[in-house]
């Protein structure tokens, strides 16, 4: 594996998407992310590798586990951070991104993270300015940050990715958060399968080397880890399935498919959760959920990340 010994930065200005990035990359930041860990478990939680440095956090959809999380990890390394939403913005007067992005470029932040309705928004900022760019969550795209936290608590829980049999369940065709796993876990070796009501499976995924289920009771069987997914109706512009009762007769994770899986099979979500939509309660807060264990790394990969961009000697 590389270590941060060996390279000490990315090569690269931003983090855009997992799709971008290569098995040597994704272990450069999961290695760090390890690292840093180590930090938040002292009784100061801080250290001063980005002091000085100016983190723009730009929020334009809801968010509480992605933002927080960024805002934890930028102070547990010292950087100035300043929080701008779309209510408090001059989108809400009518300027455009480019023109917001323009102007936070005058005031030369070092790094933008930001969270956007609409796919590619990252991508056009980091083409338009010198500062480093995030990707917190861009429409439907990619959400690379919550895909490494996912790697980082599989490898925890499990020594490696290679060879392991990882179920994505639920609302594939707006998730985001699935298509970073499923470009992060095959690039590292794992065998990946979505499973899901065929309306919301997107057409060609088997074109990025998974299968495909539409039987949750046949798609778990023999898993080492399920991920389930969140319905993500603001991003449905019709509906793709009878009711939300309907669903989750069908596909919400229960105890007893849960059972189908291995003995020890991990059980994950991005969140926020529904209860007894997509997860069973008894099943959310059972032995085999890591879901709280994908929070708490979620600010260790973040810390990583950030470092990583910084270009910061350790």
């Amino acid at each position: 594996m590389m270590t941060a010994s060996q390279s000490d930065r990315l090569n690269k200005k931003d983090l855009l998407g997992i799709e971008d990035l290569s098995k040597e990359e994704i272990e450069l930041i999961l290695n760090n992310a390890d690292a840093f860990k180590e930090v938040l478990t002292r009784d100061i939680k801080k250290v001063p590798t980005l002091r000085g440095k100016t983190v723009i956090n730009l929020f334009l959809e809801p968010s509480t586990r992605t933002r927080t999380s960024f805002e934890i990890a930028e102070k547990r390394l010292s950087a100035d951070t300043i929080n701008i939403s779309a209510q408090g913005s001059s989108l809400v007067k009518g300027e455009t991104l480019k023109d917001m992005a323009k102007n936070l470029e005058a005031m030369n932040p070092d790094i933008i993270v930001i969270r956007h309705s609409a796919s590619g928004s990252p991508h056009m900022l980091a083409r338009l300015c010198r500062f480093s760019v995030i990707n917190a969550g861009d429409g439907a795209h990619e959400h690379p940050t919550q895909a490494l936290l996912d790697m980082l608590t599989i490898r925890e829980k499990r020594g490696g990715l290679s060879g392991l049999k990882i179920a994505i369940v639920g609302d594939i065709l707006h998730s985001r958060v699935a298509r970073s796993n499923i470009f992060g876990l095959t690039r590292m070796g794992a065998n990946v399968r979505v499973i899901g009501p065929p309306t919301l499976i997107p057409p060609f995924v088997e074109d990025l080397g998974v299968e495909v289920y539409h039987d949750l009771k046949e798609g778990v069987r023999g898993m080492d880890i399920i991920m389930m997914l969140r319905i993500q109706k603001e991003r449905e512009n019709r509906s793709l399935f009878p009711t939300i009762r309907e669903y989750a007769r069908f596909f919400c994770l229960t105890k007893e498919r849960v059972a189908l899986a291995k003995d020890d099979c991990l059980i994950m979500h991005p969140g926020p959760i529904n209860r007894g939509v997509e997860i069973d309660p008894e099943v959310a807060d059972g032995p085999y959920s890591v879901i709280l264990n994908q929070v708490t790394n979620g600010v260790a990969i973040r810390m990583a990340v950030l470092y990583l961009l910084s270009g910061e000697k350790g």
